[in-house]
C-alpha cells in the first residue's frame, strides 16, 4: 500500500490509475480507524477498481471548545485496517497541504483550532450549503459543516474519484455532502453505507473510546431509542409527534445523559416532518459525560 502526501501525489495517482480503466473510490475519514471504517472501505474494494483511504484530522470541522488536540489517533494501526481491508493508498496531507497559507502543521500535530481558524478564515476558501448546514448537527455545532463540506471537497477534487463512501451514521453530513455534489456539479457519487454496531446495538464510533465502563453503558440508550422508534413504526405509528416523544420517553431514564436533539426529519432537506413517509430519518445526538454521539435510523 502506498503512502501519499500531497494533493498532486494523489491526483497522479488517480489519473495514472484512471488511465488503466481502473475506477477509484474514496473513503474519507479523520483516522482513528475501527470496523465501521473496514466496511466503508470493503465497499469500495468491492464496487471500485482501486481504493484511496484519507486519514485528516480536518480542523475547520471542530468549534474553538470541541476535542480538536485528543481526537484519537493511531496512525500505524490505521494503515494496517485500511490495508487489510482493501485499499492501495492512504492518503495523509498536512495542514498546509489542504489549506494552504495556513501553520504548516504536520499529521499528528495538536494544533490550537481557535488560532488556526483565525488564520486560516483569512488564507483558504470556504464551501457552505445555506439551510442544511444550520439543521441538526449544524445547529448545535455552528460552523461544523462548512468544514465538512470544504474539506471533502478539496478530497473529492483532489482524488477525482468515481465513488465516496460514507457511513449512515453521519446522516446530516451525508444529506450536506449530497446537496454540496449536486451544487457543484461535482461528478463524484455519494455511497451510503450502514452504521455497523457493537453485539449490544452501540452504533461504532471513534469517540467511542473516551467513554468509561459506565457511559459505554449509558450510551446504550441511543440505540435503545432507535430501535423503540422503529418498533412503533412497525406496528403502524406514523405520526412523528408521537415518535419523537417516544424517543424522548427512552432517553429520560437515563438522567445522566444529556440530550442534544430528537428529530423526525426528512432526510433530504433535514427539514422535521409531521408523518413518516419513505425517506424519513429518525436522528438523535446526546452527550454522555464529556462525549458528544450521534445514532439513527432510516424510517419508512
Amino acid at each position: 500500500m502506498e503512502i501519499v502526501r500531497t494533493v498532486a501525489g494523489l491526483r497522479a495517482w488517480s489519473r495514472a490509475e484512471r488511465s488503466k480503466g481502473q475506477t477509484i473510490g474514496l473513503v474519507p475519514t479523520m483516522g482513528a480507524l475501527h470496523a465501521g471504517h473496514a466496511s466503508l472501505i470493503e465497499a469500495a474494494a468491492g464496487q471500485c477498481g482501486r481504493v484511496a483511504v484519507s486519514i485528516f484530522v480536518n480542523p475547520t470541522q471542530f468549534g474553538p471548545n470541541e476535542d480538536f488536540a485528543r481526537y484519537p489517533r493511531s496512525w500505524e494501526a490505521d494503515c494496517r485496517l485500511a490495508e487489510a481491508a482493501g485499499a492501495q493508498v492512504v492518503f495523509a496531507p498536512t495542514v498546509e497541504e489542504m489549506y494552504p497559507g495556513s501553520s504548516g502543521a504536520g499529521p499528528g500535530t495538536f494544533v490550537d483550532v481557535e488560532g488556526l481558524g483565525g488564520r486560516l478564515d483569512g488564507a483558504a476558501t470556504f464551501v457552505e450549503v445555506p439551510g442544511l448546514s444550520d439543521r441538526l448537527d449544524g445547529k448545535s455545532r455552528p460552523g461544523h459543516f462548512r468544514g465538512v463540506a470544504t474539506v471533502v471537497s478539496k478530497l473529492l477534487i483532489a482524488c477525482e474519484a468515481d465513488r465516496a463512501f460514507f457511513g449512515q451514521k453521519d446522516a446530516a453530513q451525508v444529506a450536506v455532502l449530497r446537496r454540496m455534489v449536486a451544487g457543484l456539479r461535482i461528478g463524484t457519487e455519494i455511497v451510503v453505507c450502514p452504521i455497523v454496531r457493537e453485539a449490544d446495538g452501540l452504533a461504532l464510533s471513534s469517540r467511542n473510546v473516551y467513554l468509561s465502563a459506565e457511559e459505554r453503558r449509558q450510551a446504550l440508550v441511543l440505540s435503545r431509542a432507535v430501535r423503540e422508534v422503529e418498533r412503533l413504526v412497525a406496528c403502524g405509528e406514523r405520526k412523528a409527534e408521537a415518535l419523537v416523544a417516544a424517543g424522548r420517553a427512552v432517553f429520560a431514564e437515563e438522567s445522566g445523559v444529556r440530550v442534544d436533539y430528537v428529530e423526525l426529519v426528512d432526510w433530504g432537506t433535514l427539514m422535521p416532518v409531521e408523518v413518516v413517509a419513505p425517506g424519513a430519518l429518525f436522528a438523535v445526538a446526546a452527550w454522555v459525560g464529556a462525549t458528544r454521539l450521534i445514532d439513527n435510523a432510516v424510517i419508512g
